[in-house]
């Protein structure tokens, strides 16, 4: 990679890491982990820099690595369970959930699937296009639109409200 494309790589890190540690913290839920998957992202695309043949896809690429790595972090940490659930279930069932919990949005969004949970946050969190959205998740644009109007029906049935696009 020329030094040319690793300074835009540089800048691009500084200018942006508070809208890569919210895209993160939106799959962990926890600030170190969040912290933890950002560092990791930066780390794996400055190790894997020469691969970005043209420097105007550095944001979908860099948002590609970062997706991957919240996503494989949320999976790993969905295999985890806590010592308190463990034990919870162990004492009997939970009681139900608070109904108002469930009508939270972003409960909804987490019960989502993770490709649905990926174009919704992108889309809404990001406010990026459904053609960046397409580069980044390396999916066709047809799948993107259907993939964010099903997840918009679901999210409404979660809920009970309109979500617009």
């Amino acid at each position: 990679m020329d030094n040319n494309i690793r300074q835009q790589l540089n800048e691009y890190i500084i200018a942006h890491q508070e809208d890569f540690y919210r895209l993160a913290f939106s799959y962990v839920k926890n600030r170190d982990a969040a912290l933890d998957v950002v560092q990791e992202s930066i780390v794996r695309a400055l190790s894997k820099s020469d691969s970005l043949r043209q420097p105007e896809y550095l944001k979908t690429w860099f948002y590609r690595i970062l997706l991957n790595e919240s996503m494989n972090h949320y999976r790993r940490s969905k295999r985890l369970v806590p010592l308190e659930e463990s034990v919870a279930v162990a004492d009997g069932p939970a009681p139900a959930s608070d109904p108002a919990e469930l009508l939270d949005l972003y409960a909804a969004i987490d019960r989502l699937d993770p490709k649905e949970q990926a174009i919704i946050k992108l889309r809404f969190f990001e406010d990026m296009k459904l053609e960046e959205i397409a580069r980044i998740t390396g999916t066709n644009l047809n799948t993107v639109k259907s993939r964010l109007y099903k997840s918009l029906r679901k999210l409404r049935d979660l809920t009970g409200e309109e979500v617009t696009t």
